[in-house]
């Protein structure tokens, strides 16, 4: 079965249309209001209102309590939720209450911030493995940065997992050579600027992804 993607920090009708054409399994709403892909949650209707059913929507926290994460879930149509600087307890509290699909991510740069992964174990439903990012930055994803895939190499993971950071359609193809990744997730690798999506970036990814 080859990988798949999800295309995350969509904001436009343009964009998320091209993420959808392309064959993107998942599309990505942030509601983080430090970022530059965040959306107001009115502007998630409107998009959310684009998605076919076979494409999940995938909403992006960092930290969010419940009253703006059952905001978020109403107007993005949500099918997953995907937290950052998240506990297992609060993970598995989140998936209790809204018995929608939860994604723990972690913040990966030494084998050692792998050890966490394992707590998560039937608190989430997937892990996606991203880079951590500098000491002092605004938001941990959507970075730009990448971490070394062999620190995946013999990783028993302990849910299904998806791999983050740093990815674009010139590298795509060999992270998913090396790590055996079936899910992948970009941002900042299909972007002309902070934020600003590139339709023709988001065509190249997917199809570099589906022909790995």
């Amino acid at each position: 079965m080859p990988a798949t993607a999800k295309i995350c920090g969509l904001s436009t009708p343009e964009t998320l249309d091209a993420a959808v054409a392309g064959g993107a399994s998942h599309i990505g709403f942030v509601f983080f209001p430090p970022s530059p892909r965040h959306l107001s949650f009115e502007k998630a209707q409107g998009l959310a209102a684009r998605v076919p059913g076979r494409v999940a929507r995938v909403g992006v926290f960092v930290d969010p309590d419940d009253g703006f994460l059952d905001a978020a879930l109403a107007a993005g149509r949500l099918d997953v939720l995907q937290l950052h600087k998240v506990t297992p307890e609060r993970a598995a509290a989140v998936k209790a209450r809204t018995g929608r699909e939860t994604w723990a991510a972690l913040a990966v740069k030494t084998r050692a911030d792998l050890v966490p992964a394992a707590g998560f174990r039937g608190a989430a439903d997937r892990l996606l493995y991203d880079a951590k990012a500098p000491e002092g930055a605004k938001v941990p994803g959507g970075t730009g940065l990448r971490f070394d895939w062999t620190l995946l190499d013999g990783f028993a993971h302990p849910l299904p997992w998806i791999l983050s950071g740093g990815l674009d359609a010139g590298n795509v193809g060999e992270a998913i050579r090396v790590t055996g990744a079936r899910l992948v997730d970009v941002s900042s690798g299909i972007e002309s600027a902070p934020g600003i999506k590139d339709v023709d970036k988001i065509a190249a990814f997917l199809k570099a992804v589906a022909r790995s």
